[in-house]
């Protein structure tokens, strides 16, 4: 199986020479493992399983699993091993929701679904759970127990993303609890994960778990915001993806909410099926970029980022605080 080469170390503006190094000494070790666990003895599930694995990416979770291990303590082979574990278990939920969006690229290479096919995608999937579940076994009863409720509520957040908000809820609540669900606990568990096996007390590992659920909701409505405020030049991805599927993210929500007859043309737009109707998603992305919602999204997001940074407040001054307060804004800053 060919495998790329590590990946930079996401870039963390507080993050000093010191601890970048150890960091991509870290991932590159999470790599190692990855690399290790997806190998097969039969040649084809082996190319498939690592499909992803070896188109790279950000690999954002195991870098907050490292972090969390360098602010409770350092990192270990228990720290490394939870990071791939989690980077797994998002991989794998990838190879899912690229057939569930019919996806035809995934981090610059043909999605896995596109590759090879639908069954094969779903059942990779499955395979890469399973991999992810015996790599975390290993760490104890209790990383298990994490494992699996965490598994349960990105399947939930999955569910109730694809079904309306049910009536008499609101609707803004509904969704980001739908964010907490389907990104922000993965990314919570991450940052549990390294604060467990760095060695940190119950109270530093229960704020990262809260940081990271924070961050995680952040990060998803900052890619909502970059989904109608930027072109495809800036981001190499399609505008108006959420719009074409008939997803309300936070900026039409809040849109929604005007009672300025100004507003009757996008609200007519909005309420269409834009799928197929290139010309009125373009206009919708027109109005929505002029409209004051897309500023107060923007703004709340940035409120979500600043509270994960207020949750880190009750630790002791470290290079791994300084780096996680700036993570926290970094996931947001892509947004302007």
């Amino acid at each position: 199986m060919t495998m790329q080469a590590t990946p930079p170390v996401l870039t963390v503006p507080g993050a000093t020479d010191e601890l970048t190094a150890r960091l991509q000494d870290g991932l590159a070790r999470v790599d190692l493992l990855l690399r290790e666990v997806v190998d097969h003895d039969d040649p084809f599930i082996a190319e498939a399983s690592g499909h992803l694995v070896a188109a790279g990416g950000k690999r954002f979770r195991p870098l907050l699993t490292l972090l969390a291990g360098e602010l409770a303590g350092g990192i270990n082979d228990d720290v490394v091993r939870a990071a791939a574990g989690v980077e797994l278990t998002h991989l794998a939920s990838l190879y899912h929701d690229d057939v569930m969006d019919e996806a035809t690229v995934r981090r610059g290479v043909p999605s896995a679904n596109a590759a090879y096919d639908n069954s094969t995608a779903i059942l990779v999937g499955d395979l890469l759970f399973g991999k992810a579940s015996e790599l975390i076994a290993g760490l104890g009863a209790e990383a298990v127990r994490i494992q699996a409720q965490t598994f349960v509520r990105l399947c939930a957040g999955q569910i109730r993303d694809d079904r309306p908000c049910p009536p008499g809820v609101d609707p803004v609540d509904y969704y980001l609890q739908v964010l907490a669900d389907k990104t922000g606990v993965l990314i919570a568990t991450a940052g549990r994960y390294g604060a467990m096996f760095g060695g940190g007390s119950a109270r530093t590992v229960e704020i990262m778990r809260a940081y990271g659920e924070k961050v995680g909701i952040a990060f998803q409505l900052a890619d909502d915001l970059i989904d109608i405020a930027s072109d495809t030049e800036e981001t190499g991805k399609t505008p108006g993806t959420d719009l074409r599927e008939g997803v309300d993210t936070l900026a039409v929500l809040r849109a929604k909410e005007s009672a300025d007859p100004a507003d009757a043309r996008l609200f007519e737009l909005l309420s269409r099926d834009l799928s197929a109707d290139e010309a009125g998603l373009r206009e919708a992305l027109t109005l929505l970029r002029a409209h004051p919602a897309l500023e107060r999204a923007r703004e709340e997001t940035y409120a979500v980022a600043r509270a994960a940074q207020r949750l880190l407040d009750p630790l002791p001054d470290s290079d791994a605080k300084a780096a996680l307060q700036a993570l926290a804004l970094s996931v947001v800053a892509r947004v302007g």
